[in-house]
C-alpha cells in the first residue's frame, strides 16, 4: 500500500490527524490537504500528483514540432539525411528557426520517428583526414546500380563512376555507364578536369582500371597512371583490404544510392539513370548541408572558399596567402593582425555573428560567408589605418 491510502485509511477509521502524523512522520497540514482532495476526487487522491508545470513558456511551440516532424517525413521520403543536424540547418536556412539539436532530437524521440541509441564511441575517438585546399586531392571509385524494367522486374547491372573532391566533398563528376573501363576512367578524369583545373593528386583504391601495381608488372601502366604522370600528378592508392582511405567517396555512394532507391520512377535506361544522378548531383552540392563541413556548410561553397591547388607545385612556395575563420562581432567587424598591427575591417551590423573566411593574399582580403559561400566583401588593406571602412554612408541600409 501507498502511504497516502494508509493515511487516509487511519483517518477515515477515526483515528486523529495528529495520532496518524505521528505514525507516519508526515506533517498535520500534508494529512488535511490529502484529505480535502480524498473527499472532492474519491480513490484518486492515493496517487501522487504529477509535479509537470502547468504551464511551460520555453516549450517548443505546436506549429515548430509540426514542422520538424514534417522535414523528417520530407528527407526521409526523399532519400536524404534525415538527422537532427540536418533538420537543425533547414529550420535556420529556409524558415528562420533556431532550435537545437537536443531539442530536434527530443521532438523525434517523443513521437517515435527515431529509435534512440547510445553511442559506442565518442566522436573525439575516431582519427579523421581531409585535404587543406581544393583540388589538393581528388577521391574516385565506382559502384553498381540496378536498373528497373518497365514491368517493375530487375533489369541490367550498370555502374556509376565518381570524382569527389577532398577537401570540400564536392561532387566533380557523376555519370553512368554500362561498364567502367580504363579508357572510360581516363575519360571522365579529362573531362572533370576541363571544368574544374587539374588535381595536385588522385587517391583511389587499386581496381585494374585505375591501377596495375598488383598485376606483377605484366601490364605496364594503366591510361590513368600515364596521364597522372605526364601531367605531374601524385597518384595515391589505399591500401589492400582499407576502404576507409577512401571513406568520403565511399559515404558520398552510400548517400546517392540510398537517394536513387527512394525516388518512386526507377531508371530503366542510363539515359533516366543519368538524369537523376544530376538532379542529386545538383542538390547535394548546392543545397544539402554537410555534417563534416564547418558550420554545415554546402560542398559547393566550401569548395569555393579557398584558392585551388595545382599539380607538382609545393603549396608553401607556391602560394603566398592565408586562410582564418571568424565571426563578425555585434557591430559589423572582423579583426585582421598584419606585419604585427591589429585592423579592424568593417562587414556591417547586417551580418554580426556570421561566421567568415578570409582569404588573404599579401593586402587583397576576400571575405566570405563560411555557410553559404557568398563573398561578403573585397578589398585592399591600407596598412597606416586601423579600421578598414565599408564605404558605404553611415546608418541603416535605405529600403
Amino acid at each position: 500500500m501507498s502511504k497516502r491510502r494508509l493515511v487516509i485509511t487511519a483517518v477515515l477509521a477515526g483515528q486523529s490527524q495528529s495520532e496518524v502524523a505521528r505514525t507516519y512522520a508526515v506533517s498535520q497540514g500534508w494529512i488535511s490537504r490529502l484529505m480535502a482532495r480524498y473527499r472532492i476526487e474519491g480513490d484518486t487522491a492515493f496517487e501522487p500528483l504529477s509535479r509537470a508545470p502547468k504551464t511551460s513558456p520555453t516549450a517548443t511551440a505546436p506549429e515548430t514540432v509540426e514542422l520538424v516532424l514534417a522535414l523528417r517525413k520530407q528527407l526521409s521520403e526523399s532519400g536524404h539525411d534525415a538527422g537532427p543536424d540536418t533538420i537543425c540547418w533547414h529550420l535556420t536556412q529556409h524558415h528562420g528557426i533556431s532550435l537545437s539539436r537536443a531539442s530536434v532530437h527530443r521532438i523525434l524521440t517523443r513521437h517515435g520517428a527515431i529509435t534512440p541509441e547510445p553511442r559506442k564511441r565518442p566522436k573525439s575517438s575516431y582519427i579523421r583526414f581531409e585535404a587543406e585546399q581544393p583540388n589538393e586531392t581528388w577521391q574516385s571509385d565506382f559502384t553498381h546500380y540496378r536498373l528497373t524494367n518497365p514491368d517493375r522486374s530487375p533489369g541490367a547491372d550498370v555502374e556509376i563512376i565518381t570524382w569527389l573532391d577532398d577537401h570540400s566533398r564536392y561532387a566533380l563528376h557523376v555519370t553512368a555507364h554500362h561498364r567502367i573501363t580504363a579508357q572510360i576512367v581516363l575519360t571522365t578524369f579529362t573531362e572533370t578536369a576541363a571544368q574544374h583545373g587539374y588535381p595536385a593528386s588522385t587517391l583511389t583504391d587499386n581496381g585494374m582500371v585505375y591501377t596495375v601495381r598488383f598485376a606483377g608488372g605484366k601490364g605496364g601502366r594503366s591510361k590513368l597512371e600515364h596521364e597522372l604522370r605526364r601531367l605531374n600528378i601524385v597518384q595515391k592508392n589505399s591500401r589492400p583490404n582499407h576502404p576507409t582511405t577512401c571513406g568520403k567517396v565511399e559515404r558520398f555512394q552510400q548517400t546517392m544510392k540510398k537517394w536513387l532507391r527512394a525516388q518512386p520512377d526507377q531508371p530503366a535506361t542510363l539515359t533516366q539513370l543519368q538524369v537523376l544522378l544530376d538532379r542529386f548531383r545538383d542538390d547535394y552540392n548546392q543545397r544539402r548541408p554537410h555534417r563534416s563541413l564547418q558550420h554545415r556548410a554546402t560542398p559547393a561553397a566550401a569548395y569555393r572558399a579557398r584558392p585551388k591547388a595545382a599539380p607538382g607545385a609545393d603549396r608553401a612556395h607556391e602560394t603566398h596567402h592565408r586562410v582564418r575563420t571568424d565571426k563578425i562581432d555585434k557591430s559589423g567587424v572582423v579583426t585582421l593582425r598584419h606585419n604585427g598591427r591589429l585592423h579592424h575591417i568593417g562587414v556591417g551590423r547586417t551580418h554580426a555573428g556570421t561566421y567568415v573566411r578570409l582569404l588573404v593574399q599579401d593586402l587583397d582580403i576576400t571575405l566570405i560567408n563560411a555557410t553559404t559561400g557568398e563573398i561578403l566583401r573585397e578589398l585592399t588593406l591600407d596598412p597606416t589605418r586601423d579600421y578598414q571602412p565599408t564605404g558605404r554612408p553611415p546608418g541603416p541600409t535605405k529600403q
